[in-house]
């Protein structure tokens, strides 16, 4: 999903699963009814599936949850001008912007991401994204000079929370992405919906009870042109990630799976299996395209074939 990471993930690579499994069952249980529903927002398909006795009470729930992340992609969206966080990006130069508390606590969280990684996950990224784009869509790969320009507008230190609810960029061209955290966040949210109205047993796809699982990867290089960058920049570098690994995150909840597995992809097998060692009920996985495997369990075990 990520110093920092490119916000975003590739499509077909980024996965997020969330199951509340139902833990005790009686033979006297009333008929289960699966009820599925799927809806494409913030780039991606939604997709929710209910077992409930009542198919009315579960498509109730499940409606209520995917209204949460259309109305949630208003909030966190960075491509939307009207979203709230293009809002925060605007006018929060020099000037603590007043948000709502889902914005407030989607840039708490990345930020707590932010300083656990020693700044390899780091929102603020966006500046060198939106170069690095430019460049994947035909413009020019940005020389030396405009990335050192670029670069001195990104660092999460610079943002400042002001309890309980404003937020101050210190830079006059810092701005936030919100991609590397924003499903993850909106999963988390949709499985308290569906909790608060009484669900038992759901599972929440965008992209083993009460785990979330996510991937990232770097954009392959294109066998149509000697140059293209891959999707996930390095502010270090300011350049994109050099990443042949794929990662996929294991954790309690769908926030910190996306933030991780980026993060994880940045660092590497070696420094990041020692950081996941810190971080109680993660696991993680890196595997390289020629199959190599580099694995730590510090919560659910990640099973890569039969069982022997």
């Amino acid at each position: 999903m990520e110093k920092s990471t490119r916000s975003s993930k590739h499509l077909y690579a980024f996965f997020l699963l969330v199951c509340f499994a139902l833990f005790s069952a009686k033979s006297t249980a009333p008929t289960l009814h699966l009820v599925h529903k799927k809806k494409y927002v913030m780039g991606t398909v939604f997709e929710v599936a209910v077992y409930s006795p009542s198919v009315e009470h579960a498509t109730e729930a499940i409606e209520k949850a995917l209204e949460e992340v259309v109305r949630l992609d208003g909030v966190l969206s960075n491509f939307k001008s009207s979203s709230e966080l293009s809002q925060l990006n605007h006018f929060a130069h020099f000037h603590a912007q007043t948000v709502s508390l889902d914005l407030y606590r989607a840039i708490e969280e990345s930020l707590h991401y932010s300083r656990l990684s020693g700044g390899e996950f780091d929102i603020s990224v966006a500046p060198l994204v939106d170069a690095w784009k430019a460049a994947m869509n035909g413009g020019p790969i940005p020389s030396a000079e405009e990335e050192k320009e670029i670069r001195s507008c990104v660092g999460f230190e610079k943002i400042e929370m002001l309890p309980p609810d404003r937020i101050e960029f210190h830079s006059g061209c810092l701005r936030i992405d919100l991609g590397a955290i924003g499903k993850g966040y909106a999963v988390d949210r949709m499985g308290e919906i569906l909790r608060g109205r009484g669900v038992q047993r759901a599972l929440i796809n965008a992209g083993l009870s009460e785990n979330s699982v996510s991937t990232s990867e770097q954009t392959p290089p294109s066998l149509l042109a000697a140059v293209i960058p891959g999707h996930i920049i390095d502010p270090a570098t300011g350049e994109p990630l050099k990443a042949a690994y794929a990662v996929s995150v294991v954790a309690r909840t769908a926030t910190a799976s996306d933030a991780l597995s980026t993060t994880l992809l940045l660092l590497g097998p070696e420094r990041g299996k020692a950081l996941v060692k810190g971080i109680p009920t993660v696991s993680a996985i890196w595997v390289s395209p020629d199959g190599q495997i580099e694995q730590v369990f510090n919560g659910p075990s990640i099973l890569l074939g039969p069982k022997r």
